[in-house]
């Protein structure tokens, strides 16, 4: 038996190898050059949707623990429209989505972030919306995706989905439609990259796809259909079982991938409907969460085994977990924080926050933030022993994108008023 699953994991190998050699010879080269790897990045940068490792978790440094409106704020700036997307750092800059619904554009903004000025506006589509149906829904929920040389976003555009690339400029380089796509809820799902590609997804009810597209060109280089079913998480890459595995939840199902070819790895059950968390692992198990029809976190065995190794009917639906030292914590979109022994979903502890939540955690060192819904951020600490709150700050009064953590700063997007009064603001924070 051990003989056999030798021969056939090499055979599994082999193949991935021919399948990647054979779309290297039509043209698409997927072998990883040096004009090909992501970034390189700075210990301080967030180039990407949960951080550089999928994860939530930021280089430890020194975050700010109290704020206001007045206190330890070094800038601010309005951003025009509205969106739910998360900014993301590289370099000196800051860049995120927006979306103006009087002007009928979907754009990116860049902001340095030393001054907070904003450096430029690209409207990357105008007219033809595609409007979100849920309440908590924007046409720019996406969060942008950089390789230190181009910046790449996914929005809805005139009833299907599109990615495009555009440069450090400003200038849009290529855009790249991915499928036809039905408005169940709204779209969210931000993009990914590995190697020579940026990796996106759109399922949705009229039967969306996973892709893989060729950085430089935005040509196709695989495309996998998804079934017809709204769903909303992004795609996510996982070293898990001893490989890198692009994992999808979902559609009923937790999908492997093998990211440069878009092979099906392995596929098993232990999702519900409609998922919108990031999956995380813990090496071993691969972490889902999901909240239609049916409420559930679940851990299923990253090997391709088909074993589910727990699972809790516990609604995780929109704030996305991250793992620490074989602990599993979240934050329920009801505002219950929740540590769960990795390995079984042991309950270890839980602890009442306040409101509602769509922002995910983050852990910054041995800290969590985490921002509800009226733009409330509750401030506890990562250990297995006992729930320990350590602050509360408010800012804005309402706040959906999840802040990111960069160089003993924290950037925040929130929102000051509401109805025709509301003006969203990032705000940088630092001591």
């Amino acid at each position: 038996m051990q003989l056999f699953r030798l021969i056939n994991n090499c055979a599994s190998q082999m193949s991935k190898l021919f399948i990647a050699g054979v779309i290297c010879l039509v043209g698409f080269s997927n072998a990883i050059t040096a004009g090909d790897e992501v970034g390189p990045f700075e210990k301080t940068d967030w180039p990407c949707w949960r951080g550089l490792n999928h994860d939530g978790i930021a280089t430890p440094q020194r975050s700010p623990m109290s704020w206001s409106k007045t206190e330890n704020i070094a800038w601010k700036v309005n951003i025009p429209g509205r969106g739910y997307g998360s900014p993301i750092v590289v370099g000196n800059f800051i860049y995120l989505a927006t979306a103006d619904k009087e002007k009928e554009t979907r754009s990116l903004i860049c902001i340095n972030k030393k001054t907070g000025k904003r450096e430029w506006k690209c409207d990357v589509h105008t007219g033809k919306p595609t409007p979100p149906r849920n309440r908590k829904g924007t046409q720019a929920s996406s969060t942008p995706a950089c390789d230190g040389k181009r910046l790449f976003i996914n929005f809805l555009h005139d009833d299907a989905m599109y990615t495009s690339a555009v440069d450090l400029k400003g200038n849009i380089i290529w855009q790249t439609r991915i499928t036809g796509y039905v408005v169940h809820q709204g779209y969210g799902s931000s993009p990914t990259m590995y190697g020579p590609l940026v990796i996106v997804s759109a399922d949705n009810k009229s039967g969306g796809a996973i892709a893989g597209l060729n950085r430089e060109t935005g040509k196709i280089v695989w495309k996998v259909k998804r079934p017809e079913m709204p769903n909303y998480p992004s795609p996510i890459l996982l070293k898990a079982a001893g490989e890198t595995q692009l994992i999808m939840t979902g559609c009923e199902k937790v999908s492997s991938y093998d990211p440069l070819t878009g092979k099906v790895n392995w596929e098993v059950e232990g999702a519900t409907t409609e998922c919108v968390t990031s999956t995380i692992t813990d090496g071993n198990l691969v972490f889902t969460s999901g909240g239609y029809p049916k409420n559930h976190v679940s851990a299923v065995k990253a090997d391709g085994s088909g074993e589910l190794a727990w699972e809790k009917k516990t609604r995780v639906y929109v704030p996305s977990m991250f793992v620490l030292d074989n602990a599993l914590y979240a934050v329920v979109d009801s505002g219950i924080a929740y540590c769960w022994e990795s390995a079984t979903g042991k309950e270890l502890w839980k602890g009442r926050l306040a409101g509602t939540f769509s922002s995910s955690p983050v852990l910054v060192g041995n800290k969590v933030y985490v921002t509800n819904e009226t733009g409330e951020t509750f401030i506890f600490r990562a250990g297995r022993e006992k729930f320990e709150l350590l602050g509360k700050n408010q800012l804005g009064d309402e706040c959906f994108a999840t802040p990111t953590f960069s160089g003993n700063r924290i950037y925040t997007r929130v929102a000051n008023g509401t109805g025709k009064e509301r003006q969203e603001v990032l705000y940088c924070i630092s001591e």
